[in-house]
């Protein structure tokens, strides 16, 4: 059919484009357009020649019109339908099927439309019938013995497979269905003399001694299992499914020095595709327990992927991974740094180098790596906030900071965005206000309401606030901070309830905004209420936070708890609160009178 359909086509170029010479080709007759071959002929030019789908579909559909029993025509619809409707395919093609009861490829296509429609019965029964039609076509059986499967006749399906092993001999994919029908029904001698008899008719092919291999290792037979998976190595040393059985059977027995070893091998093994070795990686690595006892040899095995990838995003970040998880962060952006040149440039590899230099406390050399990164990115919203968090918070640069955040602000392309933005910027005015004291707390407790520069950059940094509100009401690092603020300068307490309570209701069980919301909650007066957020703030706070132990130890004072506000008060001096802010506490305690 297919040789039939390209010699039409042939015909019909060399008949519409090349009249004979020095005649003007005739127009086709009325008779002639209308007549199902020639608008068949028209549908064949339209899908093989102009790629027109749609309109090749049309002219099908048209000659079905003209003629119902044209066969092919039926065909070219069922083979246009394949893909997206399967259901509608097996349908058309049925229909080719019954005008041409003897055509082969019309029965195959209705028979693989069965199968991605999902109707086995129906599509067993087709293959049965190509079976009969075309003898000589071993698919065909495989077909038949992986339905028959499928439909639970495990019995029906080794009869094909027998039939087929009668007509061509042993055949190592067929044979690999076969042993596989019978290991799943427990037959096991069975599988081993079907998996011998596939060695003695191939001796010197690597699949059948694996095959045999793993039958051995299944029923317990390990000495012999592993005899035939070397013999198959010894054929063929990178072939890669006895690797990986060897390297199962070794997972199993916890032998983990041979696992890594053939793990190895198996990662150095050009037939296997990437993505499956970093999915082998993967699942190394997602046992933190087994992660942390072998680190060093499934480092081994990210080593042998970057050498052998070395371009390669995935594996680039995943050896980077493994050196930052075993403390060589220095290491992990030496290797980004290295990647740098790559071309097209990743943004991805400047923020890693830029998040390593910012963690080994190298700002300058954060800054000059942010620097090119904005010339390579220049519309990167990004990278000018993170260069605002750079000046403000390592390097003090207080009005650099601002600009990049201000630059940043021009990029931000949601409100959202510029909600945090304007976040960051009345962070950055807190911080002036707070000058050269180490805590805002300080700040604020010893700085009097007058003071003219701490005045003006608490008012900048409320104004900042409320327009990162205004573009987003539930910013909850905002709503903390306003709250909190307003708290230590004992103003506005009602708004800044709400919103330290808003804030709460926003975040599941988050320590700094739950004790935000407890010393506002204090600083009302509503003693018990701020001690049930406080204790529910210490009970989440795995850094044992000296502020939040602080604020505890205050508010349990308040109620009279001297014993336990003393208690928390030193676990906050050990964990690094001001030595001199404990002992003032401690002796106001113990002497009530004392200023």
């Amino acid at each position: 059919m297919r040789r039939y359909i390209s010699g039409l086509i042939g015909a019909v170029l060399v008949a519409g484009f090349l009249p004979a010479r020095g005649t003007v080709a005739p127009p086709p007759e009325a008779d002639t357009l209308r007549s199902p071959l020639y608008v068949y002929t028209e549908g064949i030019k339209r899908l093989h020649v102009r790629a027109d789908s749609a309109g090749a579909r049309e002219r099908f559909r048209r000659v079905v019109e003209l003629e119902p029993e044209y066969a092919p025509a039926w065909y070219e619809l069922a083979v246009l339908e394949a893909p997206a409707d399967p259901a509608k395919a097996a349908e058309l093609a049925l229909k080719a099927c019954e005008l041409d009861t003897s055509n082969r490829f019309y029965l195959s296509l209705y028979a693989q439309s069965l199968v991605m429609d999902r109707r086995i019965d129906r599509a067993l029964a087709a293959y049965r019938r190509l079976i009969r039609l075309e003898n000589r076509n071993p698919d065909n059986y495989r077909m038949a013995a992986l339905l028959a499967q499928s439909a639970g006749r495990a019995d029906e399906a080794l009869a094909v497979l027998d039939s087929a092993e009668t007509m061509f001999g042993r055949n190592s994919h067929l044979n690999a269905i076969k042993r596989h029908i019978l290991i799943e029904g427990g037959r096991y001698e069975q599988a081993l003399d079907e998996a011998r008899a596939m060695v003695d008719a191939v001796p010197y092919e690597a699949d059948g001694h694996q095959a045999l291999g793993e039958i051995y290792l299944m029923t317990g037979s390990d000495s012999l299992g592993l005899v035939s998976l070397n013999r198959a190595l010894e054929i063929d040393s990178t072939h890669i499914g006895t690797l990986v059985s060897l390297a199962d059977y070794y997972n199993r027995r916890r032998e983990y020095d041979p696992y890594f070893a053939v793990s190895r091998r198996i990662f150095e093994n050009p037939d296997l595709p990437l993505v499956e070795k970093v999915r082998i990686y993967k699942r190394y690595t997602g046992d933190l327990r087994f992660y942390r006892e072998f680190h060093t040899q499934i480092g081994m095995l990210a080593r042998t992927l970057a050498m052998l990838y070395p371009k390669e995003p995935t594996v680039v970040e995943l050896y980077a991974d493994h050196l930052i998880a075993t403390g060589n962060v220095e290491q992990a952006g030496e290797l980004y740094k290295m990647r740098l040149g790559d071309r097209p440039p990743r943004l991805d590899y400047y923020q890693m180098v830029i998040d390593v230099e910012s963690y080994l406390q190298r700002p300058d050399s954060a800054d000059r790596y942010l620097a090119r990164a904005i010339e390579l990115f220049p519309d990167r919203a990004d990278l000018y906030i993170r260069r605002g968090h750079l000046a403000g918070g390592m390097q003090r640069d207080y009005d650099r900071a601002e600009s990049y955040y201000r630059r940043g602000l021009e990029l931000a392309g949601s409100d959202s965005l510029r909600s945090a933005v304007w976040g960051f910027v009345g962070d950055l005015y807190q911080q002036r206000s707070q000058g050269d004291y180490a805590s805002a707390e300080e700040a604020f407790a010893r700085r009097e309401n007058g003071s003219g520069t701490w005045r003006k950059w608490i008012r900048r940094c409320y104004a900042a606030y409320d327009r990162a509100l205004r573009y987003d009401r539930d910013n909850v690092s905002v709503l903390n901070n306003y709250a909190y603020f307003l708290s230590l300068e004992g103003r506005d307490l009602n708004r800044a309830l709400e919103m330290s309570g808003r804030a709460v209701e926003l975040t599941d069980n988050n320590p700094t905004y739950l004790d935000t919301h407890a010393w506002v909650l204090f600083k009302l007066g509503r003693l018990d209420e701020a001690k049930r957020y406080l204790q529910q703030a210490v009970a989440f706070d795995g850094r044992k936070s000296p502020e939040l132990l602080i604020h505890y130890g205050d508010v349990l004072a308040a109620l009279g708890e001297k014993f336990m506000a003393e208690t928390y008060w030193k676990k906050a001096l050990e964990n690094g609160y001001d030595p001199k802010e404990v002992e003032l506490r401690i002796q106001r305690l113990k002497n009530p009178e004392q200023p």
